[in-house]
């Protein structure tokens, strides 16, 4: 939620104009026309460059299918951060900036801005524990009351309050961006050892079954850690 309230605020001053082009190398005004069938072929040779490119990194690379092993688990973390930097996905930080700036893209008002951020964050499944969005949505409204009309995010001025208002929040909350860096290792750390996890539970399950059968009925079950996946790419 952190991630995603800092990528808001900063996608908000943005004005709603340019934010979605900064992901896209090529924008749909940059390319020449294209028929249903090239555009699926497109589609298609992309995604299975992004596929090989990222099975060639884990054919390399010993993963140790460890959950409870701090280490272990930050050297997947390290993976599948290489994985995605040569394969071009996005982070989760860097999907939900792009999730943000996309759905929000052209919408001229700060509360519509901020409407739009909620049922983003519900779809989700997010949670706003620190009940963030309420004080965002009063300082809008406190802004739109001395100014007497909407609050539009191309209005410099009163954007400029805006921002300062929600600094007053995050520091009330004990909120810094400097702490982003880190919130995000942990969300990487976290999403690695939940992986690793589902990844130890299908290794078990796909060897119990295994040994079910008659021609493995004498044959012990090995240590998941023992494990090389990159005998089974």
């Amino acid at each position: 939620m952190l991630l995603q309230l800092y990528s808001a605020q900063a996608a908000f001053v943005n004005g709603g104009a340019t934010q979605a082009r900064s992901f896209a190398k090529v924008t749909a005004s940059d390319r020449p026309p294209v028929n249903g069938d090239d555009l699926l072929k497109g589609i298609f040779f992309e995604v299975k460059k992004k596929f090989e490119t990222a099975l060639g990194v884990l054919k390399k690379e010993k993963v140790t299918i460890d959950p409870d092993d701090p280490a272990a688990v930050a050297r997947y973390a390290e993976v599948m951060k290489t994985v995605r930097e040569k394969a071009g996905l996005f982070s989760d930080s860097q999907r939900i900036k792009y999730t943000i700036e996309t759905f929000t893209n052209g919408i001229p008002d700060a509360r519509t801005y901020l409407n739009t951020l909620q049922e983003i964050r519900v779809k989700s499944g997010l949670i706003d524990h620190l009940g963030i969005e309420p004080l965002m949505m009063e300082a809008v409204e406190k802004i739109e009351k001395d100014i007497k009309k909407p609050l539009l995010r191309n209005d410099k001025k009163n954007m400029a309050t805006l921002m300062a208002e929600f600094d007053k929040i995050n520091k009330k909350l004990g909120i810094r961006k400097e702490d982003l860096p880190k919130i995000e290792e942990e969300l990487e750390l976290e999403i690695a050892k939940s992986e690793l996890t589902e990844l130890k539970k299908d290794c078990i399950e796909a060897m119990e079954t295994q040994l079910k059968r008659e021609e493995f009925k004498d044959e012990e079950m090995p240590d998941v850690k023992t494990l090389d996946i990159r005998n089974f790419l």
